[in-house]
C-alpha cells in the first residue's frame, strides 16, 4: 500500500522534516485531492492547482504563523489550507457549515488576514508588519498576489507606501498571465517584458556559481558582487517599476520548481528592505482540460472530472437572461458597449466580447475605474454598460455618486449576484446594494423576476438618458407569469396572483420564487393571498402604490437585501403612516454577515424560504384572529 505523504502533514512543521525528494509526489497528491474536491464541491480550481509548488516552497522556508502570509483574493489557498491542519476537513469544503474558500482568520491561526476581494493583500501585509514592528515583534510578513489583481489601484498604493518606508515586507507576485479572464492592458505587457528578461537572469546565475568557487576573502566582495548585480540590473531593466518605487527586484522565477523557489526565497528572508519576487506559474497546472482553459476552471460549479462537464439545466439563468439581452440590443444600437471588470464570462458578457469585440472593455480588477471610465464615454454619448458583481459594487459607490449619478449620465449598472449567493460566504452577499444606491439621486433601481422582464428593463433601462441599475440574483429565472409581459410603467410593479384577499406579498424580483411558492403552500392551506412585485425599487410612485395596497388588512414585504435602509422598510412606513392598523412585517437579510451554503440553505437561514413566509403569513392572521395588537 502507497503511503500518503498528505495525510501525515498536519502543520507546515511536518512539511519541513519531509524530504526534497518527496515534494513531488506530495504536489501530485495534492492536485489529486484539490481537483477531486472541487469536481464534488464546486469551487477555485485552476488558480489553486497553478500554486501547489508555490505555496509548499513559502511554508518550507518561512514558518508561519511567526512568519504570516497574506493571499490576495485568497481563491488560491487550498494548498495552504490543507498543509495547516484542514486536511481532515477539506472534503467539506465551501458547504454549510464545513470551511471556507477562502482564508479566515477563524479556522486558523495560519490566516492572519480575511480575503475574498482581490488587490488587498499588501495593504493589510503592510499594516500587519507595521503593528509587529511598533510592538517589537520579529517575523517575516508575506503577500502573495495575482498579476491580475495588481492591475487594482489599492495594489499601488500600497506598494508606493511599502517601498518609500523601506518596510521589510516581501510581495510574492504570482504572474500566471490571468485574473479570471485572461489580462489585458499595459501591466500585462509590462510583465510580459520583465518575464522575457532571461539574459540577467541567467548572468545572475552564473555569477552565482562562479562565486560559490572563489575562496572567501572577507565581506567586502559580496558587497562588490552585490553591487555589479545591482548595477546590470539597472542596465537591463531600466524601465523596471518596482525598484522605481522603491523594492528589490527578484525574478521572474519558476513557479513549479520547488528546489529553485526555495533558495531563492531563504535569500529573500534575509533581505531587510522591501523586495518583490516574481514567480511564474501555470494555471491549471495539472489537469489538462484546466490548463487549456483556465478561464472557465477559475471558478467552477460541481464537475465531471473526466470530461471536465459542468451540470447544465433546462432552465436560463438570470446572467444567461442578461447576456442575450445584451447582443441583441446591441445589433440596433451602435452606441451601446460594454464594460467588465476582469469578469466577462462570469457577468455573461463573454458572447458580446465575441460578437461585438470593438465595443467591450474589460478594465482589469479595477471597479472604480470601470465607472467612471463609463461616465466618460456616457458623457460623449455613448451608451455603456457596466456588469459587475453587487458585491464589488460596493468599491465603486463614490464614483456612482459624484461621476455618474450627480451628472446625471446614462450609465446603465447590472448587478449580478445580487440578494444570497451560494458557496463564497460572507464576502461575495449581494445584500447591500438597494441600501446603498436608494438614496443616490437620479439613480433607477429594477429588479426583473424573469427572462422576459430582464429583456424588458434592460431595453427600457438603455433608452434612458440618467444612471439605471439593474440587480438580479445568480439562480434560474422562474416560469413566465402573464403579468411578467405587461408592459413597464415607471415606479409602478404588478400583482402577480390576485383572489381577492386581505392579505398581499409585496416583493423583489429576486424573491419571487420565493413569494410563489409561499402563495402556493398558503393556498393549499385554504388561506389565499394576493402577490404584488415591486419590478422598481426606485422610483416609487407612492400614490399608485397606496392605491394598490387599500383593502387589505396584512402586509408582508419580502426584499433579498438587508432591511436597514431597503425599499421595504421604507414602503412599510408609507403605509402605516396611511393606516395605523395595517398589520404589517418585513421579511430581509438582517445585519449578519451570512456564512457560505446554498442559496436555498442562506435564505433559509435568514428565514426567507418559501416556507417561512407562509408561516409569517398564517402568524399574523392568528395574532389578528386572537386580537392582539398590531
Amino acid at each position: 500500500m502507497n503511503r500518503s505523504l498528505l495525510a501525515a502533514i498536519s502543520s507546515p512543521e511536518d512539511l519541513k522534516a519531509l524530504p526534497s525528494r518527496d515534494i513531488p509526489l506530495l504536489s501530485q497528491e495534492i492536485r489529486k485531492k484539490i481537483i477531486e474536491v472541487v469536481g464534488a464541491n464546486g469551487g477555485h480550481l485552476a488558480s489553486n492547482l497553478g500554486v501547489v509548488e508555490l505555496t509548499l516552497a513559502l511554508h518550507r522556508v518561512f514558518s508561519s504563523p511567526d512568519d504570516l502570509i497574506v493571499w490576495d483574493v485568497g481563491h488560491q489557498c487550498y494548498t495552504h489550507k490543507l498543509i495547516t491542519g484542514r486536511n481532515d476537513r477539506f472534503s467539506g469544503i465551501r458547504k454549510k457549515d464545513g470551511i471556507s474558500g477562502f482564508p479566515k482568520r477563524e479556522e486558523s491561526e495560519h490566516d492572519p488576514f480575511n480575503t475574498g476581494h482581490s488587490s488587498t493583500s499588501i495593504s493589510a501585509a503592510l499594516g500587519i508588519l507595521l503593528a509587529r514592528r511598533q510592538r517589537g515583534e520579529k517575523g517575516k510578513v508575506i503577500a502573495v498576489i495575482g498579476d491580475g489583481a495588481l492591475t487594482g489601484g489599492m495594489a499601488f498604493e500600497a506598494l508606493l507606501q511599502a517601498g518609500q518606508g523601506g518596510n521589510d515586507l516581501i510581495v510574492i507576485l504570482n504572474d500566471n498571465k490571468m485574473s479570471i479572464s485572461r489580462n489585458t492592458g499595459a501591466l500585462s505587457e509590462y510583465l510580459s517584458r520583465l518575464t522575457m528578461g532571461a539574459n540577467y537572469q541567467r548572468f545572475r546565475r552564473s555569477i552565482d556559481r562562479a562565486v560559490r568557487v572563489v575562496p572567501f576573502v572577507g565581506e567586502s566582495l559580496t558587497r562588490v558582487i552585490f553591487r555589479i548585480k545591482r548595477g546590470l540590473k539597472g542596465l537591463l531593466f531600466k524601465d523596471n517599476l518596482f525598484v522605481d518605487l522603491g523594492f528589490e527586484y527578484v525574478g521572474p522565477l519558476n513557479g513549479h520548481n520547488v528546489e529553485e523557489l526555495e533558495k531563492v526565497l531563504r535569500n529573500v528572508r534575509a533581505l531587510h528592505g522591501p523586495v518583490v519576487v516574481h514567480v511564474l506559474t501555470q494555471k491549471g497546472r495539472g489537469y489538462q482540460l484546466a490548463e487549456l482553459d483556465p478561464s472557465t476552471f477559475h471558478g467552477i460549479g460541481p464537475f465531471c472530472i473526466s470530461d471536465g462537464k459542468v451540470e447544465k439545466f433546462d432552465t436560463t439563468s438570470f446572467t444567461e437572461a442578461f447576456s442575450r439581452s445584451m447582443v441583441a440590443l446591441a445589433a440596433d444600437n451602435p452606441k451601446l458597449v460594454a464594460i467588465t471588470a476582469a469578469m466577462a464570462k462570469g457577468t455573461g458578457l463573454a458572447p458580446f466580447q465575441h460578437r461585438y469585440p470593438d465595443r467591450f472593455y474589460d478594465v482589469g480588477i479595477a471597479e472604480q475605474h470601470a465607472l467612471t471610465f463609463a461616465a466618460g464615454l456616457a458623457s460623449a454619448g455613448m451608451k455603456p454598460v457596466v456588469a459587475i458583481y453587487s458585491t464589488f459594487i460596493q468599491r465603486a459607490i463614490d464614483q456612482i455618486i459624484h461621476d455618474v449619478a450627480l451628472q446625471r449620465l446614462g450609465v446603465v449598472i447590472a448587478l449580478d449576484r445580487a440578494g444570497a449567493v451560494p458557496d463564497d460566504g460572507e464576502t461575495h452577499q449581494g445584500l447591500y446594494d438597494i441600501a446603498l444606491l436608494r438614496p443616490i439621486p437620479s439613480l433607477s433601481i429594477l429588479t426583473p423576476a424573469s427572462v422576459v422582464e430582464m429583456e424588458a428593463m434592460l431595453s427600457w433601462a438603455v433608452s434612458q438618458d440618467t444612471p439605471v441599475a439593474i440587480r438580479y440574483p445568480k439562480a434560474a429565472c422562474p416560469t413566465e407569469e402573464e403579468s411578467f409581459f405587461l408592459p413597464l410603467e415607471v415606479g409602478r410593479g404588478v400583482f402577480t396572483h390576485r383572489d381577492g384577499s386581505d392579505t398581499v406579498l409585496v416583493c423583489t424580483g429576486g424573491m419571487y420564487p420565493e413569494v410563489h411558492e409561499a402563495a402556493t403552500i398558503l393556498a393549499r392551506k385554504g388561506v389565499p393571498v394576493d402577490v404584488y412585485h415591486l419590478r422598481y425599487v426606485k422610483p416609487i410612485d407612492e400614490a399608485y402604490f397606496l392605491s394598490a395596497m387599500e383593502g387589505y388588512r396584512r402586509i408582508v414585504f419580502v426584499e433579498d437585501g438587508v432591511e436597514t435602509g431597503g425599499v421595504c422598510q421604507w414602503l412599510e412606513s408609507r403605509v402605516i403612516k396611511l393606516d395605523p392598523s395595517l398589520d404589517t412585517h418585513i421579511l430581509a437579510f438582517d445585519e449578519l454577515f451570512y456564512p457560505q451554503g446554498t442559496r436555498s440553505e442562506i435564505i433559509a437561514s435568514a428565514g426567507l424560504s418559501g416556507a417561512h413566509i407562509a408561516d409569517c403569513v398564517q402568524n399574523l392572521r392568528a395574532r389578528q384572529s386572537a386580537g392582539s395588537p398590531s
